[in-house]
């Protein structure tokens, strides 16, 4: 699956087309903070998913945030629907790979290509540091939230694509960036104001990242569904409405341990995100039931 979106993506413009403008404009932005002497802000915050460093670290970060934080994952919005308008996730399904593999798919194909165009500037970041005299670990941290960033926003932005009308898309891509937001909040100003930027912080961010991605792709694999029982609710459903509650969740959990233990809240929506949609079946050594057939009419 991923060989496949990989072939077909690196063709397309929304790669090829930003990844060019993202090289013009790093050395644009390169050539302006050396020349106009900008000189970052100190934040006693320097930690991963800390969006302030960036729009204080200069134009460079600024642009790279505008390509690999909002353009190139956004474009995740059109990947479900090619699958789901067509039908080819019918036959998808039919082969060896299951929903997690489809999903996981189109994630590591877009998120791929975002983390092949942030490393391609990875030579702008070393000049920074060697002759502008930026700390490196300012820019570890501002590194680490375009990474963990653009890879929430492009599971959220794959989840809002299975939907077929464009307003209903808009509608749950909002909803999922406003719970990503509060919901990444509350922790991570607890723990930074318990331990201030320590492990307790970037332990917290990791577990951010993972639960709002997997939270985003389990809504994706919730659209691919051939069939819901008559018994079940719709697994679709469920994901938007715990999508709504997980900041107030998270938040609580934060607020009862005093900022100590808010990545709790956060592996507790990643585990209910991934057991939500889990459809009941029987154990392997359960022989399969008898055939209900009418017997066989003795021949004369």
């Amino acid at each position: 699956m991923t060989t496949k979106e990989l072939r077909q993506s690196l063709r397309r413009g929304s790669f090829v087309y930003p990844f060019l403008a993202i090289q013009l404009l790093a050395v644009i932005a390169m050539a302006a903070e050396f020349k106009t002497g900008h000189a970052s802000e100190s934040t006693e915050y320097t930690g991963m998913l800390n969006v302030e460093l960036l729009t204080s670290s200069g134009p460079f970060w600024m642009i790279v945030s505008a390509i690999c934080l909002l353009i190139m994952p956004l474009g995740g919005t059109i990947l479900m629907g090619q699958e789901i308008e067509e039908g080819n996730h019918e036959l998808l399904l039919l082969t060896k790979l299951d929903r997690w593999k489809i999903v996981f798919g189109k994630f590591f194909t877009l998120w791929g290509l975002i983390a092949l165009t942030f490393i391609s500037l990875l030579p702008y970041v070393v000049v920074r540091y060697m002759v502008g005299g930026i700390e490196w670990w300012r820019e570890a941290a501002c590194a680490g939230t375009v990474l963990g960033g653009s890879a929430m926003v492009s599971a959220g932005a794959i989840g809002a694509s299975a939907f077929k009308r464009i307003g209903v898309r808009i509608a749950v891509l909002a909803l999922f960036l406003f719970s990503m937001a509060a919901g990444c909040a509350a922790p991570l100003v607890g723990a930074g104001a318990q331990s201030g930027c320590g492990w307790l912080y970037h332990f917290t961010a990791l577990c951010a990242v993972v639960a709002f991605s997997l939270t985003g792709l389990a809504l994706a694999r919730s659209r691919l569904r051939l069939s819901i029982l008559a018994y079940e609710v719709n697994p679709s459903g469920m994901i938007l409405g715990l999508l709504v509650f997980a900041p107030f969740i998270i938040g609580f959990v934060s607020a009862v341990t005093i900022g100590w233990a808010g990545a709790l809240g956060l592996i507790g929506l990643a585990i209910i995100a991934v057991r939500m949609d889990v459809t009941p079946k029987a154990p392997k050594w359960m022989p399969p039931p008898p055939p209900n057939l009418p017997p066989a009419e003795a021949e004369a």
